[in-house]
């Protein structure tokens, strides 16, 4: 990755007032907008706003703070405190950007921050007098989005115009030239130059001599053929919609056929995609020595197995309802077809259309409970479809040449590490947004809340040091900072849903 010093900044000679630098005023920047993601998520959370309706006046609450505030009026006071200070923090923000010569869209983003800030507030006075009423409530939290959004604009572009080079401005390779040379083979020249690859990139499995050395490096072949990194996560995810569907009722049975369908229909998805992908794994170094690429498992022995995974996958799914086993076929072709086939080698966006086979999971597990596609469910797919690029671009940031050499014309292949940054900023916008309004129509409480502004947090802090240091490293941190975050995120969905 680059780490030429960055040439896309005529101000970093230019000093902000109170910060000092550009580094210190994206760190104040982005504590700007978790700030406003925080009253979001208050105001998006069912059991917060209520609390907030103990307060009846504005900007105090009358004559009912001559003891310290407890329980709801304790709530309502403290998210009251919590404006007034995201509050300053985004005019003191604006103000140095203002002053320390930021760009002009910059400038502009920022504005519109500040003013809508003040026409929310204008809002939320309303909405306390007036008791919260819905309309009141709905324009609250749209200005709210839109402040974000406004802040969330402004870190990317100040982050872009900081840290691009013009090396990571432009693709990082083109996959027309590494791929065309398979595609198109010469007797002669193709065959000397598959064995020179063979040789320097595709281990050769050393076959143990005993019998159970075989056995146990079999059975660890066709263990990895189903892609066993995938599958926690995407329990969770179907954990969490059946925690949401069901609550404190869900049962057993309903847990074990949903989880064990869902286990075997990750396991066939990644079967058909090692046997899909296999000339293609030959060529990068992350994959070449996969099972299938490496012949340790035939690929008819392979056929057979992911057919074997995709009908006791179905059999288990069925013993639920027809639909949680439509979705979960749907899933398996989704992922080994259109993903595989057509999305990955041919469009830069397959990791965005893509997401929605890691997305399927949540309304499996709604439908598991229910029988039907509900709305709740849906928020859930959205959150994990959203996730998906923000989470995923930073592997492809991290194997951006091995996936230049494979053919994949993945994000930063084509539009470069510049843009791919970005969007991953942006996409982890969007999915902050995503989890408020789960939290909206899915009536979580504080532990969801805390959470998705603990771990959101979290994530951010790791995507704007990748920006910072565009490395390798920072690329695998802000990979674990986008898994620990919806890992916990559906840890909480589960745990509120089921014991609050």
């Amino acid at each position: 990755m680059s780490t030429t010093t960055p040439a896309g900044s005529t101000g970093e000679s230019r000093p902000f007032p109170l910060v000092g630098s550009h580094e210190r005023f994206t760190w104040a920047l982005a504590a700007a907008v978790i700030g406003v993601y925080l009253l979001i998520v208050v105001g998006a959370t069912a059991t917060l706003t209520e609390a907030a309706a103990a307060c009846g006046s504005w900007p105090g609450c009358g004559g009912r703070l001559s003891a310290p505030p407890s329980g709801d009026l304790a709530i309502a006071m403290g998210h009251r405190l919590v404006a007034l200070v995201v509050g300053a923090t985004v005019l003191t923000v604006a103000v140095v950007g203002w002053l320390g010569g930021v760009a002009r869209r910059v400038r502009g983003a920022l504005a519109i921050a500040v003013v809508l800030y003040a026409v929310q507030v204008g809002i939320g006075a309303a909405t306390a007098t007036a008791g919260a009423v819905g309309t009141l409530s709905t324009l609250h939290l749209l200005f709210g989005t839109g402040i974000f959004g406004a802040l969330v604009l402004s870190l990317a572009w100040t982050l872009e115009a900081d840290t691009a080079t013009p090396e990571d401005r432009d693709p990082v390779g083109r996959v027309e030239d590494d791929a065309e040379p398979a595609e198109t083979p010469s007797p002669g020249e193709t065959d000397a130059a598959d064995e020179t690859d063979a040789v320097d990139e595709v281990p050769t499995p050393e076959i143990p001599e005993s019998a159970l050395g075989r056995a146990k490096l079999t059975a660890f072949a066709y263990f990895r053929l189903m892609k066993p990194r995938l599958m926690w996560l995407l329990c969770l995810v179907a954990s969490a919609g059946m925690a949401l569907a069901a609550g404190d009722d869900l049962a057993i049975r309903t847990i074990l056929l949903t989880l064990g369908g869902g286990v075997l229909a990750i396991g066939a998805s990644g079967t058909y995609n090692h046997v899909l992908e296999r000339d293609i794994d030959r060529k990068m170094a992350r994959t070449s020595d996969r099972p299938v690429a490496t012949h340790l498992v035939p690929v008819r022995n392979a056929l057979a197995f992911a057919g074997l995974l995709t009908v006791a996958s179905l059999a288990l799914f069925v013993q639920v309802n027809l639909l949680a086993a439509a979705l979960g076929l749907v899933a398996i072709l989704f992922y080994s077809v259109i993903y595989t086939l057509v999305l990955k080698p041919n469009t830069v966006q397959n990791t965005v259309i893509g997401g929605a086979a890691g997305a399927l999971p949540a309304m499996i597990g709604w439908a598991a409970v229910t029988g039907k596609v509900g709305l709740p469910g849906l928020a859930l797919a959205g959150v994990i479809f959203l996730w998906t690029p923000a989470h995923f671009y930073n592997l492809a940031l991290a194997y951006k040449e091995d996936y230049a050499r494979g053919g994949f014309p993945m994000m930063p292949v084509v539009r470069g590490e510049a843009v791919t940054r970005k969007h991953i900023l942006l996409y982890l916008a969007a999915t902050l947004l995503g989890a408020s309004a789960l939290s909206a129509v899915a009536d979580l409480g504080v532990l969801y809340a805390a959470t998705a502004v603990a771990f959101g947090a979290a994530f951010l802090w790791a995507v704007v040091r990748l920006h910072r240091e565009r490395t390798e490293g920072a690329a695998f941190r802000a990979f674990h900072a986008s898994n620990a975050y919806l890992g916990a995120l559906l840890i909480a969905i589960v745990v509120d849903a089921m014991a609050f």
